[in-house]
Parts: structure tokens; sequence; C-alpha cells
């Protein structure tokens, strides 16, 4: 794994517990993690269970006991890991968003694809779709419980941006994170809306906007600020393939909301809800029965033939954030051990990223509509 904070934690769980909830062909074993701060990722190394410590990602990619390399580091480097690895034979999984930039995007797919002619896998860490509600809303969709799609609703709603004084963190430069919120959350819920309608989205007409433009630099350099050179929000429309029609928020600046991911999809046979603070909760609505007795009901997916959940606890022991993760790294493993490609690939990586960039287009020309390239 190269990269060991928050998202290096909860990947690092994730391999070590999957191996012991599902019965799985292969077992991870962590060789080796890699990070620039010896001290700091020799400490990580011994927290989450690594075997060794490197102190350039090269290193690890050359390593002989290395098959896999887990990328968790910032966009900004994630295309060269990407290529290097998968050029070295190793299966990959790289974090949202894929890339910082759609050109770096098809550099990553290119590689995925030339690797996979040669029996390679590589993956996408959109670990939202491994939320057991999520999975059991595409299960829904894909069998027509809610006919033809119309409606799309998807909003990120965090808060940790909100105090003027919080620092200028990499996330908040442009040339290490690509984008703001838009990258950051919008990623997840672009990838959610293609994923459960089962089509791209063509087309969009987006706002940005920065509300602080200037924080203070990080410890060690005090009394000084810097400018901030991405998105606090991003609210957007887009259009489907279909021609369903969806809209979609994205912002770290929504006072009192730590990690509200919603959204809800309108058919003309039913529709679903779902809130990521409610995560072991589905709310469905049958429009083919009766009016006096429908409207919306909760599903509690904790049931063994949920998504995911036979490996699990009883029903109704509802599970938590951190098991995305431990259903990522088996979804992971059993693709590389069936010899099949994984889902989200990195074709579906660069498609979200071709969102993200009309976005952007859409947003310096005033919601100009931009359409989004769609793959063949």
């Amino acid at each position: 794994m190269v990269g060991y904070a928050f998202m290096g934690a909860a990947h690092s769980q994730g391999w070590r517990t999957a191996g012991r909830v599902f019965d799985l062909p292969l077992r991870p074993r962590l060789a080796a993690v890699a990070g620039r701060d010896g001290a700091a990722v020799r400490a990580a190394a011994a927290q989450h269970g690594w075997a060794a410590a490197e102190t350039d990602w090269r290193a690890l990619v050359a390593r002989d006991d290395v098959q896999l390399v887990d990328i968790c580091t910032p966009g900004d480097s994630h295309a060269e890991i990407a290529v290097a690895a998968l050029d070295a034979g190793k299966h990959v999984l790289c974090e949202k968003p894929l890339a910082n930039s759609v050109a770096e995007a098809e550099a990553m797919a290119s590689a995925a694809e030339r690797a996979r002619a040669r029996g390679q896998t590589a993956m996408v860490g959109f670990n939202y779709r491994r939320v057991p509600a999520i999975a059991y809303a595409r299960r829904l969709i894909a069998e027509g419980r809610l006919g033809t799609l119309r409606h799309l609703r998807l909003a990120y709603l965090q808060d940790w941006l909100v105090d003027p004084d919080f620092p200028l963190t990499w996330r908040l430069r442009r040339e290490h994170a690509g984008s703001g919120a838009l990258g950051d959350l919008g990623a997840h819920i672009v990838d959610l809306a293609q994923h459960l309608a089962g089509e791209p989205v063509t087309g969009v007409s987006a706002l940005a906007e920065t509300f602080v433009r200037e924080r203070p630099l990080p410890a060690g350099d005090p009394g000084r600020r810097g400018r901030v050179t991405v998105d606090d929000a991003a609210l957007f429309t887009g259009r489907l393939a279909s021609g369903a029609l969806a809209s979609f928020e994205a912002t770290r600046m929504a006072a009192g909301r730590k990690n509200a991911l919603r959204l809800e999809i309108n058919g003309e046979r039913g529709s679903l809800a779902f809130d990521m603070e409610r995560l072991n909760e589905l709310s469905f609505h049958d429009h083919t029965e009766p009016p006096a007795s429908s409207g919306f009901r909760r599903i509690l997916v904790t049931e063994p033939d949920h998504p995911y959940l036979d490996a699990w606890w009883p029903p109704g022991h509802g599970l938590g954030y951190e098991h995305t993760f431990v259903h990522q790294a088996r979804d992971l493993l059993l693709a590389v051990a069936g010899g099949a490609p994984a889902a989200p690939s990195f074709a579906d990586g660069l498609q979200v990223q071709r969102v993200l960039a009309a976005v952007e287009e859409s947003a310096e020309k005033n919601a100009v509509y931009t359409p989004v390239p769609v793959p063949a």
C-alpha cells in the first residue's frame, strides 16, 4: 500500500478483515506500506499490521513479494504510481477520484487495458458501492422494480471547512487534489448515479464556488495565509443517456452535516431513497400498490440474502463505514482469483473524471450546458 493516513487506515482495516469474514480463494498478506516520512510510515506499519515499511513507492512496486499495489495517496501521484505498478505486472487498487485530469485518467485506463490482456486486474476505490443498502438498491433497479428512471437526486454534504481558520491542507490545493468538494465528494455521487442507473451522465450544467479564498498555512508557518485553489462547493444538474434528469450537490461547507451522502431515485413504477447517516436502511416505494396502502417503507438491510451480509452478523445487527472497505477488498480478491474484470474499473473511473471535467468547464462558463463524452 502506498500512503498510510485516513484512507490508508481504512484500506488496512479492509485487507486485515476480509479473509477473516469471507471464505476467499486468496488471502491477503500485508507485505509492505510506503510513505515519505520514515518514522511515520514505520509507526503506521506497526499499527496496521504491515510486515515492512518503505520510504519510496518505487521500491515497494519493485518488491518480489508484492503482487497487488493499493494506492491511497493524493491524486497528483495516482497516475504515475498506477501506471508503473501495472507495467510491473501488479494488480492495482486506486483510491478515487482516479486522477486529477482526464489526460491522466486516460493514461491509467490504457495501462489497465494493456495489463488486463496479461491477466492483471485494476479497480477504483468507490467504496460506497459496497454499502449493502446501496448494493441492494442497485439490485432493485436492475430487476426493474422502479421501471424507467426519471429523476436522480444526489447530495454529499460535509462541514469540516466551515471554520475559515481551518488550515490550508493538500486537499485545498489544486496541484495536489485536482479539485475540491467536486473531486472529493462529487466523484462519489457521480459514480453512484451512473452505477445505480446503469448508464452514463451525458451532459451537465454547473455552478461552483470557493467561499473562503485564503486559509492559514499548516503548522510551522504561523501567521501566514495561502490561497485556496479549489472549489468549496459544486452544484450541477445532469442528463443521463436515457433522458433521466439528475441533480448533484457536493459541499464541505454545510454546517452540521458530517458525512451526509443522500440520494433519491424516482422511476415510473417506484422510488427509493438512502441516507449514509442511516446506512443500514433503504427507503422503498412501490407505486404499483393501491394508493390507499402504498407509501415509502423502511427496509432494514441486514438479512443474509442482502448483498455481503451472509458472512456477517444475525439480522438486525448493523454494519458501519469501515465494512465498505472489507467488501471492497473481498470483491477485488474474488476478481483477481477468478481472472475476471473488477468493478468499478479504471474505465469507470475515467468516465467519472470526464463528468467532473465537464462540471468544471460548465461552471467556468456560468452554467452553460456542457456535453460529457460517452464511452464506446
